[in-house]
């Protein structure tokens, strides 16, 4: 995990999950990939509130990527467009975890 911040940050998060009961999915979908922005003091904490929100929506996370903070995206040479940044200073702005895009899965069963 990266190194604790001072200072709350938004963090980009690719979380995939399995099926639970009523977790809104498709009835074909095998899963999900979904990208979150989550705002937390270091990485560990946006990952733990990710994580909390999407159990509690039913859903199963199996596997987390983060992708880090946007200064260190930019720092790598990510295009990042102006609705997600948008998206990353609300995230910020309101303590919270967005998810900005879902990917369903779907298995050959």
């Amino acid at each position: 995990m990266a190194k604790k911040a001072t200072s709350p940050q938004v963090y980009t998060l690719l979380v995939e999950v399995g099926r639970g009961p009523d977790d809104g999915l498709p009835k074909n979908a095998t899963g999900a990939a979904l990208l979150c922005y989550s705002s937390g003091r270091d990485e560990a904490e946006a990952v733990r509130e990710t994580v909390a929100v999407l159990k509690s929506a039913d859903l199963k996370p199996l596997d987390v990527t983060s992708y880090g903070t946007i200064a260190e995206r930019d720092a790598e040479g990510h295009d990042i467009g102006d609705e997600d940044r948008a998206l990353m200073d609300r995230a910020l702005a309101e303590n919270a975890v967005i998810v900005a895009e879902t990917t369903v899965l779907k298995g050959d069963a």
